[in-house]
């Protein structure tokens, strides 16, 4: 089976390929924004290319399935929209032309349903209701993919943590920070980072550290990065048609408070952990959207699919894994203002 993964270099779609290599009679043609020629490294780019040319490689490329994990999770609203909008839609008009039998997975974002109702969780039926331009960006792929007649699933990825997770995102970041006021700690000397959680507080890193971040106090639906790749894998493969849109998310509301001190407990942290709960204290789409879960059921029914790590798992992945990258041509798509990720 032949399997183009597009953002292959971002978080979510290294772990992707990663799990494709493991599975046998598989074949993953290389394709990218910066790749060149013909054959491996097919040249791709869904924000610029014309249909016609995408469909010219996707001819090439000839795959039977088609896993796009690119997109843009910051930027000005042009930027998101050219790739989070523009290029699924130029993706879709591109695989009816050269690849009308393969199968699309699209991975969007949890971040189309907008707020959540504190203690309920939102199925793939719930009205979506984006705030700000990376939502509504999102959600506008979405669509095109929805209303594009191919073989097609997007799965609505949930927060995704685990290792390798960005510092673009408030596991990944945190971790860093942890592990500056480590180092600081050691040396005996002020980091001066600038860098907080939310709004770019800063850490004290020396003995007693203090590690100030915004308000802490929303739920968030967190879910293991290797999940989500194997969610997108099993889509990929999966016989028959699938559900149009299918939530992948951890199904429970963890408050993200919980999530950081158990990151700080699992690095050995003896600080302070302080929050700044006043206007300046987090993003205003954060406290506008301070409870967000997803209904996992249909993922379960259509794929077999449940999470499979828990979130202290997902933490020691991350921790262990040392310095979190910061990714490349793809993007790692999550949910939620607080935690930040908008790179699948």
């Amino acid at each position: 089976m032949r399997i183009l993964v597009l953002g292959r270099t971002g978080y979510l779609g290294r772990h992707v390929v990663a799990h494709l290599r493991g599975l046998p009679d598989t074949h993953l043609p290389e394709a990218g924004r910066s790749s060149t020629g013909a054959g491996p490294g097919l040249r791709i780019d869904l924000a610029a290319d014309s249909p016609d040319r995408l469909a010219k490689t996707l001819a090439e490329a000839a795959p039977d399935a088609v896993i796009n994990c690119a997109g843009a999770t910051g930027g000005d609203a042009v930027t998101l929209a050219e790739v989070n909008a523009r290029g699924p839609a130029a993706l879709c008009a591109a695989l009816r032309q050269a690849a009308p039998r393969a199968r699309l997975v699209h991975l969007g974002s949890a971040a189309e349903y907008g707020p959540g109702e504190p203690g309920a969780k939102v199925t793939e039926t719930a009205a979506t209701r984006p705030l700000g331009p990376y939502g509504a960006t999102k959600l506008a792929g979405t669509a095109a993919v929805a209303a594009s007649g191919l073989d097609a699933v997007v799965l609505r990825v949930g927060n995704p943590v685990g290792p390798g997770a960005p510092p673009t995102g408030l596991p990944g970041r945190v971790a860093a920070l942890l592990r500056e006021a480590g180092t600081a700690t050691r040396t005996g000397t002020e980091t001066g980072a600038e860098t907080g959680a939310e709004t770019g507080a800063g850490v004290g890193a020396e003995a007693g550290a203090v590690l100030r971040l915004g308000d802490l106090s929303a739920y968030r639906d967190f879910v293991d990065v290797r999940d989500v790749a194997r969610a997108a894998v099993l889509a990929a493969t999966a016989a028959g048609p699938l559900p149009p849109v299918l939530n992948i998310g951890g199904g429970e509301a963890v408050r993200v408070r919980d999530l950081v001190h158990l990151l700080a407990r699992r690095a050995g942290f003896g600080g302070r952990i302080e929050e700044d709960t006043g206007p300046a204290g987090g993003s205003a789409r954060s406290a506008a959207v301070s409870w967000q879960c997803s209904d996992i059921t249909a993922a379960g029914e259509a794929l077999g699919w449940r999470p499979s790590y828990t979130l202290e798992e997902s933490l020691a992945a991350l921790w262990t894994d040392g310095a979190a990258p910061t990714g490349g041509g793809g993007t790692a798509e999550g949910a939620g203002g607080t935690e930040g990720d908008r790179s699948p």
